[in-house]
């Protein structure tokens, strides 16, 4: 390919590799034999979330090495790093829990801080867990440099007994044993095969929903996000990311470029229309915040709730990311908003055109067994529905996808809990009574600290066959692999006086997702009387260290539980620096 010049005169790597004054910093990278040449081409971040906590991240490193490749074709020069990630698999059902949703602010600070440290020009970020897809978003859109996002895939679906399982049925395998339904050795089967591969969960859990939203947001390249992690395809995929992202340099298109008011638009879309993750209600306005753009949950669940749900993926329906990939994969989905109007294609997209230019290169359509023509969907509205009433004044958000009609109103007395591991102990004692609402409170971001995701919970109810015959609130949040009718993000927290903070035993609470309601049976008297005899946020043992950082920082559930202040707020632009 033929070499391109750059005029680095305009960009951030000026600082460190120009002129004489830079001589000592060039000493350093001739130290690790960059040649003259490649020290004066921009220089590009290749970050990844790389390590061995869980499968999910395992298959990063190798596809760096590819972007690092095509971004060389491109007349750049790559420099791989790295940052965390907490892995909500391993994190979940325990204290660890807590780390998760603060690593997507680490995430995005750790990148931000490397890219400024070292005045890199543009950003090629993988991920491949939960909050890492979010995380490093949200770096691209703050620092707003030329940027792609690249997907490291999802995990291969397990076989036993001649059906495809997930972690999700080990998780509710648990239930299972624990009711007596499943025998230890079943369930030893059954964690020995659940997943057979690198990449991250296979259903239409958070990671999936989120990479998803990459695709339809404009920051990944059509079509990257969708094939397994083993797959070979993916590196070409990644060779294809290093080579967009320089092109971007070149015609000076930044993330912000990408990231507007329609694209959020787009992105919420192709959640509803999948039965995503409730997590993206949390992501997508964190999203917006980093670029200025007050995109909060009720706006989210606005568009949620026009959006037909026509693709059949679990945890509602039946298929996993490698289904969906086979058949064509988010860009198909895509063609089909489109058909409905429901498609703003004039967004900017990673490759440099425009949405609908994209999608006009896509022959694939809708095969009817994923991915439901939209003129036929399996519901009318999105798989995510946003509540609000007088026990979320700030909303709540719940996942409907697979639920029948009749199953999306709830009635019962509230069941409190005071955090999570009472509400699962209550489930494996059998201490609760079909009909009841479990109410588990200080879990959200600042009183838990951390807004701990409810799986082992929600899931254990579901193997004691009770799933559908008790419903859940909290204001904490709910794992992408969560099914039933359980409510998350409710808003204000119980740490910051919500109402979900003066709920008692035998409250009646009633729960509407047709018509988008969370109600207890309490006037506003009485909620105002139980407010002046609050006394006050349950005190945690995370005094110190990065969650009580994170506690003091934290802002609003439904503006994405946030840290800082935002594009808004911003008095310079990192690449006019």
């Amino acid at each position: 390919m033929l070499k391109r010049q750059f005029d680095k005169t305009k960009l951030p790597s000026r600082h460190v590799t120009e002129g004489a004054a830079r001589a000592p910093h060039r000493s350093y990278y001739y130290a690790m034999g960059m040649t003259e040449e490649e020290i004066h081409q921009p220089l590009v971040g290749v970050a990844t979330c790389w390590n061995e906590a869980a499968p999910c991240n395992i298959a990063l490193n190798r596809q760096a090495q590819s972007v690092k490749m095509g971004v060389k074709s491109g007349s750049g020069t790559p420099r791989e790093f790295t940052t965390i990630t907490v892995t909500d698999g391993i994190a979940m059902g325990h204290e660890g829990m807590r780390s998760s949703l603060a690593s997507r602010e680490a995430i995005a600070d750790t990148v931000e801080l490397t890219m400024r440290g070292h005045c890199y020009d543009a950003l090629v970020g993988l991920a491949g867990c939960d909050k890492s897809l979010p995380g490093m978003m949200m770096a691209m859109i703050r620092l707003n440099v030329p940027s792609v996002f690249l997907y490291g895939g999802s995990i291969l679906p397990g076989r036993l007994n001649g059906k495809d399982v997930t972690v999700q049925d080990v998780f509710e395998a648990v239930g299972q044993h624990q009711a007596g339904n499943m025998t230890t050795c079943e369930l030893e089967k059954l964690e020995a095969v659940a997943c057979p591969s690198a990449g991250a969960c296979g259903g239409q859990f958070t990671a999936n929903t989120m990479a998803c939203v990459s695709e339809a947001i404009g920051l990944a390249l059509m079509n990257s996000s969708g094939a397994p992690a083993p797959y070979e395809s993916r590196d070409a995929y990644a060779e294809a990311s290093g080579v967009a992202v320089m092109n971007l340099i070149e015609k000076n298109i930044r993330a912000r470029d990408i990231v507007t008011r329609k694209s959020l638009e787009n992105a919420a879309r192709v959640v509803a229309c999948t039965g995503g993750s409730t997590n993206a209600g949390l992501h997508l306005p964190a999203m917006a915040h980093e670029a200025g753009i007050d995109f909060y949950l009720d706006d989210v669940c606005d568009i949620f709730r026009d959006t037909p749900y026509f693709v059949d993926l679990k945890p509602g329906g039946q298929f996993v990311a490698k289904d969906l990939y086979e058949v064509g994969g988010v860009p198909v989905v895509m063609k089909e908003l489109r058909k409905a109007g429901l498609l703003h294609e004039d967004c900017i997209t990673a490759d440099g055109c425009s949405m609908g230019e994209a999608l006009d290169k896509i022959t694939r359509e809708a095969d009817g067994r994923v991915i439901y023509p939209i003129e036929t969907p399996l519901t009318k509205t999105g798989g995510v529905v946003g509540l609000k009433g007088n026990l979320a004044p700030e909303g709540a958000i719940v996942k409907v996808a697979g639920m029948e009609a009749q199953h999306q109103l709830f009635t019962g007395p509230a069941r409190v809990f005071e955090c999570e591991q009472d509400a699962f102990e209550a489930v494996q004692s059998r201490g609760y009574k079909e009909g009841d609402v479990f109410v588990i409170r200080n879990e959200g971001p600042a009183g838990g600290p951390g807004m701990r995701e409810m799986l082992a919970t929600t899931a254990a109810l579901s193997g004691q066959g009770m799933g559908k015959k008790v419903a859940l609130i909290t204001d904490g949040r709910f794992s992408g692999a969560t099914r039933g009718f359980c409510v998350g993000h409710v808003g204000p927290e119980a740490a910051h006086g919500g109402p979900i903070a003066l709920l008692q035993d035998g409250d009646v609470i009633t729960l509407n997702a047709i018509e988008g309601t969370i109600d207890v049976a309490l006037t506003d008297e009485e909620l105002a009387e139980r407010k002046a005899n609050w006394k006050g946020p349950r005190e945690t043992i995370y005094a110190s260290g990065a969650l009580w950082k994170y506690s003091q920082l934290v802002g609003e559930i439904y503006k994405g539980a946030v840290t800082h202040p935002g594009g808004k707020a911003e008095k310079h632009a990192y690449m006019d620096l």
